[in-house]
């Protein structure tokens, strides 16, 4: 979790108490402020999402470079392959 996220979920937890204050008081002026901090939150907490998922996705992604490929395996089924067609044609 990133200081963007926090931020905005504070933000959007902050907005919704304003707003339901204004609600319950009657003040139009608090409900709207409320709202658009609220708002002003869940835009923040989706950038904090965003920037998360782009860094996960970074790290897999070079993360999967330094795994060495295990490349004998794959010269095995090939190997196998080959001597199956082989045998195939031996027959056939």
């Amino acid at each position: 979790m990133n200081k963007d996220q926090v931020k905005g979920k504070v933000k959007d937890v902050a907005g919704r108490i304003e707003r339901q204050a204004g609600e319950w008081t009657g003040d139009k002026e608090k409900q709207v402020h409320g709202a658009l901090k609220q708002v002003e939150g869940k835009v923040q907490n989706a950038w904090g999402n965003a920037k998360d998922a782009g860094k996960k996705a970074v790290d897999k992604r070079s993360s999967a470079k330094k795994d060495p490929v295990n490349d004998s395996s794959d010269n095995d089924s090939t190997e196998t392959a080959e001597i199956d067609v082989r045998s195939r044609r031996k027959i056939g």
